[in-house]
């Protein structure tokens, strides 16, 4: 393959990112031993992320939706991963402190390796994989803009790919794109019904029930490559005689929410207050429960975060360490036994107050929630007394107030 000569001016900007283009581009990278970001903008602001060793690509990131490639790859490259994602927050807890200088995803490819979860091997076979999808994605845009942003210190431990193995391979991709005449259509639309009774006239009541349950906006056409296990210029082949009648339309859809997010400002964790007392937290699915414990603390003079989504619980309650922490027991989407004895397991909070909140007053609560590594319990509703007299008790201190 012919590779298009650059020098390394920054940024620089460059028209129709072809596969040539690319693979000169990183060869380029590949002569001074670059280790570092690589960052991508197209015209309309959209940007992806390389990351480089010694002029190979450790992992690739960014563009419209980040998310629902990691997701999809895992689905494709980790099938044990995906029946174990009800333990994210603590594996993304227990990265603790590190290098986030590399994006989140490959800090969790890296932590699965080192606990077993999934071999290098697979962890490989998924960075190519997104690597692969993200040069084809690069490669439909007319004109890019190129910056390189240098970072000695970074290091791989997973595995360095050249650049020339994934070029080619997004090519080919490319190609059988085009060739299935629909490269003015990106793999990241969503398609949806449009004319229903229309399409339903035109196709028999079994692929129209299918259209129906697949076609519902909120899945593009990549994940229901996935989903239905054909590859994606198949899928897209066989919707677009009804793409083409205005029966279904291609629509854009937002990614989906990453696992890692600032507590700040979240909806689910409100920070109340300028008090000068500790930081006590509450997890607990009812904002009813949250306001009641709010208004009882800030009138003693402590500090409030409220979590009313348990999901994400662990993650901003590692960014914001509370002192106490009040947990409910009973959840729809989370079970408050389990997140108190994964919170123990984190070094920061082994020795922390976990006080539990239930409408359960029974023995067997009690002592699960014990073993579990709960310090206290308190039943619902709340007194105020008691929920006061338990933070002196365990922060073994006077009221700020």
């Amino acid at each position: 393959m012919m590779t298009a000569q650059f020098s390394l001016q920054n940024p620089i900007s460059i028209q129709e990112f072809t596969a040539s283009k690319q693979a000169g581009f990183f060869e380029t990278l590949k002569q001074p031993r670059f280790s570092g970001q690589l960052v991508l903008t197209d015209a309309k602001g959209e940007q992806w992320f390389f990351y480089l060793y010694l002029g190979r690509i450790m992992y690739a990131t960014g563009g419209s939706h980040p998310v629902r490639r990691w997701r999809r790859q895992i689905a494709l490259c980790l099938p044990q991963i995906t029946a174990l994602l009800s333990t994210l927050q603590l594996d993304l807890a227990s990265l603790g402190n590190q290098d986030f200088r590399l994006c989140w995803e490959y800090q969790l490819l890296c932590f699965w390796v080192e606990q077993q979860k999934i071999s290098r091997e697979q962890a490989a076979r998924m960075i190519r994989s997104v690597i692969v999808e993200v040069l084809f994605d690069v490669a439909q845009t007319t004109e890019i803009t190129c910056e390189l942003r240098p970072d000695n210190l970074l290091s791989t431990r997973l595995v360095l790919i050249d650049a020339d193995q994934l070029v080619t391979e997004s090519q080919k991709l490319w190609q059988a794109w085009q060739g299935a005449k629909i490269a003015d259509r990106s793999p990241n639309a969503a398609p949806v019904i449009r004319q229903a009774e229309q399409l339903q006239q035109s196709t028999s009541p079994q692929v129209y029930q299918t259209l129906r349950q697949l076609l519902d906006g909120n899945q593009t056409l990549r994940d229901l490559s996935v989903r239905m296990k054909r590859d994606v210029v198949t899928v897209t082949s066989s919707l677009l005689p009804y793409i083409q009648m205005g029966l279904v339309e291609l629509i854009s859809i937002d990614d989906l929410t990453p696992p890692v997010s600032p507590p700040t400002g979240h909806p689910t964790a409100n920070t109340t207050g300028n008090n000068s007392g500790p930081l006590i937290a509450c997890i607990d699915d009812s904002p009813l429960m949250c306001q009641t414990l709010e208004k009882i603390l800030m009138g003693a003079n402590y500090q409030f975060l409220g979590i009313n989504d348990p999901l994400r619980a662990i993650a901003i309650l590692l960014a914001r360490k509370p002192a106490l922490i009040f947990l409910d027991l009973v959840m729809p989407n989370a079970n408050g036994y389990e997140i108190c004895q994964q919170l123990r397991k984190l070094s920061f909070f082994r020795h922390t107050p976990i006080v539990i909140l239930t409408g359960n007053d029974g023995i067997v609560d009690r002592v699960r929630a014990k073993v579990m590594g709960s310090t206290d319990f308190i039943s619902k509703p709340v007194n105020p007394e008691l929920v006061l007299n338990a933070i002196r008790k365990h922060l073994k201190q006077e009221s700020p107030s």
